[in-house]
């Protein structure tokens, strides 16, 4: 019962910019800008695939390109539910890595709504304001999601590494990545 409270206190937040504001401030941290400024989500998880972007989580992008950030790498070292059977993909700081994925432009509003999908602000999930370099090159400031994360990567399920190549594929992004992705063995 308190986690289903949970859940709908945390989706009224997510369709109000002042809900939103106080719960982050309550956080201890601060929800910046106007609803309407525009802004770049970088997506590496199961984001990258439209039936979670768009149609689980409800969001229609202003814009979308292939990018990547530098200095991070692709892990998979959060629990995941069943526990010790799938485990989401997060990033890491990396010297020489970096992580292939989606730029959404989205409004703050939209990503203030992302947010409460996705446990943020909170002990799981934070934001991290990076340097994306879109696949033309172009620099953008972007913000993605950034966990603290155990010491070993496990492996995610079928399902959600799915996820994760089948948006590789239909956004483009580079063939090494997704043969990248192709490698990452699933839980058994």
């Amino acid at each position: 019962m308190i986690q289903a409270l949970r859940h709908r206190l945390r989706r009224l937040t997510g369709r109000s910019w002042w809900l939103s504001k106080i719960w982050y401030r309550i956080r201890g941290q601060r929800l910046e800008g106007s609803p309407d400024d525009e802004v770049w989500y970088f997506a590496f998880g199961a984001n990258l695939h439209d039936s979670a972007f768009l149609v689980r989580r409800g969001m229609l992008p202003l814009e979308w390109r292939a990018g990547r950030i530098r200095g991070y790498r692709l892990r998979f070292n959060l629990e995941g539910h069943p526990v010790g059977r799938a485990a989401p993909a997060n990033i890491s700081p990396h010297p020489s890595g970096e992580v292939w994925g989606v730029l959404y432009k989205l409004t703050r509003r939209k990503l203030a709504r992302l947010d409460s999908t996705e446990g943020v602000p909170g002990r799981r999930y934070r934001h991290l304001w990076t340097e994306a370099e879109d696949s033309a090159g172009q620099r953008i400031p972007a913000v993605t999601y950034i966990a603290d994360g155990k010491e070993e990567d496990g492996h995610p399920s079928l399902r959600y590494i799915t996820l994760l190549r089948e948006g590789a594929r239909a956004h483009g992004l580079p063939e090494h990545w997704i043969r990248f992705l192709d490698e990452v063995e699933p839980a058994q």
